[in-house]
């Protein structure tokens, strides 16, 4: 049986999915502002689906794209986590750190804490040597948030294979952190 990871930080719990979820997901996924950059909202059914991937890989890894609750209240806030692209990037095969947080969330800090966790997951207990984050180009609130993690801007951009040919949400920035970096900035921040 597979071990699943729960990363908890001082204000957050990122968890494996449980059914009570699947509302607030829903509700978040249909938030046109939270959607963004992305290329559309989620019906109820995509929602679903994606809650029904997330919980399966999590149940065969142990970890990946996990629910994310405030520790003091226990209210599912977004996603955050860890996702194999299941499409080919210019630097080969990666793991990627990811977050979603429902609007009413937004400027806490809890993007930068939830994903500094997740970090953590990577390279101390999976032993990554690199993880990526990526998004659209224009997107400055998660290119803030990678920079906070002190994650390196490629300078690479590409367009994303999934968005069709004169999308304005086709190209985008590629960030990076190195595991050997990941130590320097624990050990500088400690």
């Amino acid at each position: 049986m597979t071990r699943i990871v729960e990363p908890k930080t001082d204000r957050l719990q990122l968890r494996q999915w449980i059914e009570n979820d699947r509302d607030a997901f829903a509700a978040m996924s249909s938030d046109p502002r939270v959607m963004e950059f992305f290329p559309a909202t989620l019906t109820r059914f995509e929602s679903d689906a994606v809650v029904d991937k997330c919980q399966a890989l999590i149940a065969e890894r142990g970890w990946g794209v996990w629910a994310v609750e405030l520790c003091d209240t226990g209210q599912f806030i977004g996603i955050i986590g860890l996702h194999v692209p299941d499409f080919e990037l210019s630097v080969g095969p990666c793991v990627e750190v990811l977050w979603r947080l429902a609007r009413p969330f937004w400027g806490f800090g809890y993007a930068t804490e939830g994903a500094s966790a997740a970090l953590k997951v990577g390279f101390e207990i999976l032993n990554l040597q690199e993880i990526v984050s990526f998004t659209v180009l224009k997107n400055v609130r998660s290119r803030s948030v990678m920079e906070k993690l002190r994650m390196i801007n490629s300078g690479e951009t590409f367009h994303h294979p999934v968005l069709p040919e004169g999308s304005g949400l086709r190209e985008h920035c590629l960030y990076t952190i190195s595991r050997s970096r990941w130590v320097d900035v624990c050990h500088s921040s400690s």
